[in-house]
This record gives C-alpha cells, structure tokens and sequence, in this order.
C-alpha cells in the first residue's frame, strides 16, 4: 500500500504580534592579556575591549508538531510552545483516499506546554493507496476570552513620567487592521523603562531583533515585544523593544506597574516609540479591543492623538 503525508504549516505573521519570540542572543568577544580570545554570552567582567556581536534573530513557530510511529500508521503530536493558550487549526489539503477522526478542518485550544494528538488520520480504503498533506495553523490565545478589566489600564511607563500619544486608534499610518486598529502608539526615547498596564502571565517573548524598516512584510514580525495574557483570557502587546531590552521570561507572574522592559525602535516602525495594543483571539484572527488609560486624577483617559499621557 503506498501511502504519502506532508506537513503544510501556515504561520500566521500578523502584525504585532502572532509569531513568537526568537531564539538567539548576543556574543560578547574579547581578548585578555595573554592574547587569548574569548567568546561568550554573557558579559564579561573585564577592563579590556569587548565587542558585541549582536543575535541574528528569526521568528519562531509557537506550535511545534513531530511525527510518530511507522508509515503505514502515522501520528502527529502537537505542542504549544507558549506559556498561554494556543487555538490550532488542522485542514487537508490535497487529499487521496483519507479519513480523519474528527472531521477536519477543524479548531483545537493546546493549553500552555501542553503536547498531544490531535486528529487520527488513515486510509479509508485500507487496500488502495493514500495520501494527504495536513495544513496547520495557529494564533495564541483561547477564542472563549474576553475582555472584562476591573479599570483603566495603568499607562506602561513609570510614575510620574509623561509622554505623547503619536497614533491612537484608526490611525491611518499603521493602525488600519483588525489587530491593530485600537493599538496606541507612545513617542519615547529607546531605552525607556517600560512597566505592565496590567498584571498577568506573560506569555511570550522576543528580544533578540535588532533592525528595523518600512517594509511591512520583512519587519512587521520582527519588532521585539512582551505578549502578557490577563485572567479574563485578553492578552496585552508592547512592541517596538530595544534589542536585549525584554527584563522579563515567559511564565513570569507581573504586577501592575512593574518594570517588564525597555523602549525601542525594532521591526516595523517610523521612529523609537511603543507600541500597546490590547488582543483576543476571535475565530482564528487577533483582534484588538478598545480600552481606557488611567489618568492623574483616576479618571478613565481615552487614547487620541496628541494627547500628553501622565503616569500616575
């Protein structure tokens, strides 16, 4: 009996952010007295010259699947990379004599870590030949999340700190998507210290970015960011990092208002600012939702170009 499968992944690469963090980081190369040179990642402690060879860096799948068991008998293992739930969609594509248990397409939720089957495939007509090719997507979040805030969000930088919103929601540069429509961009110098608007689980990262350009294709998923997942299943996107500026690790629990990183200019973007948008995960597409900032007073702010926003 001959039998052909293929694996078609279809990485979701919306803008800010589907695709997770990538992994790579910074060499630290320098020569010591003796005319020895060393390599390293960490930063030495040394009064002679280091060089920093900065990460090449590439965005990383958040589901990883592996195929098991011999040809006649295929399984496919699923796991969620991500410290947060990950929706799954599993299709065939090209199709010969194929049965599948469930039905596909068809939508899963993976839990954070979690690995497991989730569809058995096999020939229809165990005599005749089959073939198939499984095409997978995936989105973090879980579809039955909301958005239920107990108030305005905290603005993401330090107390007392100021700056100017340079594009709110509708903004026709950038913010023209369902992803991003009610995202807010914050002009601020790179290395600014960036805190949690609200407390969660954060859920995955990227640092290692270090470029940036107008080309939305090539850099709109390689902005650096912190993805944080809150209780009522939303999850928060601070975008536009500084290279090595993320000072939090997937799976961290995070207070309001705590320092989580550092400002940058990383991926698609114009000039050094922050990019704060809001997400859920609605039938397989991010959307973001419109949200209040807090202000001064602790009456709720709506975001708007031009607006001066003060950290209370």
């Amino acid at each position: 009996m001959r039998a052909f499968f293929r694996l078609e992944s279809l990485l979701v690469l919306t803008l800010l952010l589907a695709v997770p963090a990538a992994l790579a980081q910074s060499v630290y190369i320098w020569t010591d007295e003796a005319g020895v040179t060393h390599f390293t990642d960490r930063q030495p402690q040394t009064d002679r010259e280091v060089r920093v060879q900065k990460a090449i860096a590439e965005p990383e799948s958040a589901l990883v699947v592996r195929r098991v068991g011999p040809d006649n008998d295929p399984q496919w293992l699923f796991r969620n990379r991500l410290n947060g739930p990950l929706a799954v969609r599993l299709s065939l594509v090209d199709d010969d004599n194929v049965v599948s248990y469930p039905a596909l397409p068809a939508n899963f939720v993976l839990a954070a870590g979690e690995e497991r089957e989730l569809v058995s495939l096999g020939a229809l007509e165990p005599r005749r030949g089959w073939q198939y090719r499984l095409q997978t997507e995936s989105l973090p979040g879980n579809p039955s999340g909301g958005h239920r805030p107990d108030g305005p969000y905290r603005p993401p930088f330090a107390s007392g700190q100021r700056f100017p919103i340079s594009q709110a929601f509708g903004g026709q540069h950038s913010h023209n998507s369902p992803e991003s429509h009610y995202a807010v961009d914050i002009a601020m110098r790179i290395g600014t210290p960036i805190h949690a608007a609200r407390g969660g689980v954060v859920m995955d990262i990227a640092r290692w970015f270090h470029r940036t350009g107008q080309d939305r294709q090539r850099y709109g998923p390689r902005a650096n960011y912190i993805r944080i997942l809150h209780d009522d299943g939303s999850m928060a996107v601070y975008a536009h990092l500084d290279y090595a500026g993320v000072e939090v690790h997937p799976g961290q629990q995070v207070a309001t208002g705590q320092r989580i990183g550092r400002s940058g200019n990383t991926g698609y973007s114009s000039g050094p600012h922050l990019h704060f948008v809001i997400q859920v995960n609605r039938d397989m597409a991010l959307v973001s939702v419109p949200f209040e900032f807090e202000g001064v007073d602790q009456r709720p702010l709506r975001p708007r170009r031009g607006l001066s926003l003060e950290a209370p």
